[in-house]
């Protein structure tokens, strides 16, 4: 066996998550050949978490076809910071930031950002997650955490609150939660830069942010300030709110953020008195807006009352119920966007093309 065979054996393989070879990908560390074994050391840019053995498994049988040898591997995660908007730079203590933004309010966004943080940390990451949502705090309540205060330490820095080991801040804590926040836009965007800019976030690999519902002023700000590797956008397959999400996807674009990917939340309601299932919201509209868009549908989550539950209950699906159907979802959906940060390129954003067909 020569050393091309080799390096063509391991460029050949092409994880799904990472859609290259694994020298393209620059994921191979350290090769050693002896004895009909070979050793690899392999680094990927993601969390490992759900995706670890099965890409070993298909790994050592690629081996075994392609070069008639057995496979020892050591695979482990390097999570590295990745570009954001030109005009900024990446804070310190957080590698990458990742937004979850939606056209319009009503779609779930807020859920499906407090289980995205939760699954990317169950996939082997440290996470926190940031409340934007100045007008309408959710995630002190969805997190279990809310009428707890975040302390100040020596510094002056606020110290985050720790819910399910997470690293949350929202302006949820500070205020009272009967008090209406009546602010003018530029207030609110200057109280989020000091959420974000003056917490103590300590080593996180993803800090996931939930932006506030719509695409109006105080989104397009926050979206040219806070320094983003890349953007999440939630609908529901509703022509309605993939007007709105048409939208979302734009202002990314206008911004030079990375979509990673559309969630399509709410595609199918299950009965669960008599078990039929349901397209309240219509059908196909989250694969359509992935396909215009020119990137991955990352997901499709169900409407069911049990998610509303565990979420309402401080427990959302992740942490409720982590073998269910919902969190299944929620893990796969985190591990695609994770790798599609890490193994996108940079590429740009797409013009997008919408066919009324």
């Amino acid at each position: 066996m020569t050393e091309a065979d080799l390096n063509a054996a391991l460029e050949a393989f092409v994880d799904p998550l990472i859609g290259r070879g694994l020298l393209s990908a620059a994921a191979v560390e350290e090769v050693a050949l002896s004895a009909g074994l070979l050793r690899l050391r392999v680094r990927l840019g993601f969390p490992l978490g759900d995706h670890a053995a099965s890409f070993e498994q298909a790994l050592a049988a690629h081996v075994q076809t392609r070069l008639g040898v057995r496979l020892q591997l050591d695979l482990a995660a390097r999570i590295e910071s990745q570009a954001v908007q030109r005009q900024l730079r990446p804070l310190a203590g957080i590698r990458n930031i990742l937004a979850v933004a939606s056209g319009k309010g009503g779609v779930g966004k807020s859920t499906v950002a407090a289980n995205l943080a939760l699954a990317l940390q169950a996939q082997g990451a440290r996470v926190g997650l940031l409340d934007a949502d100045i007008y309408g705090p959710s995630q002190p309540h969805m997190m279990g955490v809310a009428g707890q205060r975040p302390v100040t330490a020596a510094n002056g820095r606020l110290q985050p609150v720790l819910a399910h080991g997470l690293q949350v801040m929202s302006i949820g804590f500070l205020v009272d939660a009967e008090q209406p926040m009546i602010w003018r836009g530029p207030m609110a965007t200057q109280a989020l830069n000091q959420l974000l800019t003056e917490t103590d976030w300590v080593d996180l690999d993803y800090l996931v942010v939930d932006l506030p519902p719509g695409t109006g002023d105080i989104q397009l700000s926050l979206s040219q300030r806070i320094p983003l590797a890349g953007a999440v956008v939630v609908t529901t397959p509703q022509d309605i709110a993939l007007i709105d999400a048409r939208k979302g996807l734009e202002m990314f674009r206008k911004v030079g953020v990375p979509l990673l990917g559309i969630v399509e939340n709410m595609s199918l309601y299950c009965c669960p008195a008599c078990g039929q299932t349901s397209e309240l919201f219509g059908r196909g509209g989250g694969e359509r807006l992935a396909t215009a868009a020119g990137v991955p549908l990352l997901g499709q989550l169900p409407l069911e009352r049990r998610i509303r539950e565990l979420a309402d209950g401080g427990r959302p699906s992740v942490v409720g119920e982590p073998e269910g159907d919902a969190a299944r979802r929620y893990r796969a959906i985190a591990l695609q966007a994770a790798a599609r940060l890490a193994y996108a390129g940079g590429e740009a954003f797409p013009e997008i093309t919408v066919s009324d067909d």
